[in-house]
Parts: C-alpha cells; sequence; structure tokens
C-alpha cells in the first residue's frame, strides 16, 4: 500500500486531535487530558519552534498510549527529521507530490490534504485512496463529501478545519468519512 496501512491508524481513531504546542511544559497536561477522554491519538502540528522537540517527547514517553503524529508537514526537511523522531503518521495539509518518491522510502503511514476533484484524482494517480479534507467547512463540508463519495466510491476522508463539538458526528455518519481531526478536544 502506497500510504503504508494510513487506513488502519485512522480506523481506530475516530477523532484526532489537532494539536499547537507552544510550550514543552503542556505536554504532560495535553495527554493526561487526551487520554482521560480515551482519545489515543494526538497530529502535532509543525508551526511552533518546539514542535519536533515536542514529537521527539511524545514519541519517547507516551507512545504506549497515543499514535504520535505530525500535521503541517510540506517538505524534505520535515519529512527527515520526522523519520529520525519515528512518528506514527504523517498529515500533510496539501497534495504533496513533489514528496512522493520521499514518503515512499520513509514508510511512514501518511495522509496527504485535498479539496478539489483534480487533487483527488492527482491522488488516485500516485495509488492513495485516503486523503485528508482540508478545510473541510469552507470547501463545502457534508455537502462536499457526499458529492464526493458518487464520485469516488473507494476514497475515504478525514475532514478537519472548522470540524467541532456541534457537527463532528455528522460527519463521522458519512460513509466516505473514516475520521475526523480537530482542536476541540482540548
Amino acid at each position: 500500500m502506497k500510504q503504508f496501512e494510513i487506513r488502519d491508524i485512522l480506523q481506530k481513531n475516530k477523532v484526532i486531535p489537532v494539536v499547537t504546542i507552544h510550550s514543552l511544559d503542556d505536554i504532560t497536561g495535553i495527554v493526561e487530558n487526551l487520554v482521560g477522554q480515551n482519545i489515543s491519538s494526538i497530529e502535532v502540528t509543525l508551526r511552533t519552534p518546539v514542535a519536533f522537540e515536542a514529537l521527539d517527547i511524545l514519541k519517547k514517553n507516551y507512545s504506549s498510549v497515543l499514535d504520535i503524529g505530525v500535521g503541517t508537514v510540506v517538505n524534505k526537511e520535515q519529512l527527515s527529521r520526522l523519520k529520525n523522531i519515528g512518528v506514527d503518521f504523517i498529515v500533510s495539509p496539501g497534495l504533496i507530490s513533489h514528496l512522493h518518491e520521499e514518503l515512499q522510502e520513509a514508510q511512514i503511514p501518511f495522509i496527504p490534504g485535498v479539496v478539489t476533484p483534480s487533487e483527488v484524482i492527482q491522488g488516485i494517480d500516485l495509488g492513495y485512496d485516503t486523503f485528508k479534507l482540508f478545510p473541510a467547512e469552507i470547501a463545502g463540508g457534508i455537502k462536499l463529501l457526499k458529492t464526493y463519495a458518487g464520485l469516488f466510491p473507494n476514497i475515504q476522508f478525514c475532514p478537519t478545519g472548522g470540524i467541532n463539538a456541534n457537527n463532528y458526528q455528522a460527519y463521522l455518519e458519512l460513509p466516505n468519512v473514516i475520521c475526523v481531526g480537530g482542536s476541540w478536544v482540548l
């Protein structure tokens, strides 16, 4: 499989918290909060200066209770550092066809982001069958996913962007939604 069993990770984690860590001192509290809610995954965004160090700490100390994922991956340098940390999965906000070969070599489960039908088709051409729909609510949300279910019957999505406590269940009821991601959990 070209995405290295990403569906296995996503199927067991119906809600994937998207977390931006600003201070390493926050890690223990974040983990306790997630585990206390019976959540067993985390997607740490690469948006702060401490993100890589936070991922390293999470992987070394909490991989027995959380699948450690990373989001906002957009270049080779990030991917190289993530291979060294040994993250469990990678999420990108877009279709990262320029990293296709490196992702295949890394053999880390990953999910690229898409919005348009053209991006989905490009991903299918690369051998992918599972995508992040981002930003989901702005792009059309549930209506768009219902349309995509007819166009792409074998494709699964993890919508993020605008997913919250009020709408995540409606997303999870769609047959082509494998899980959802968002920051409302914290």
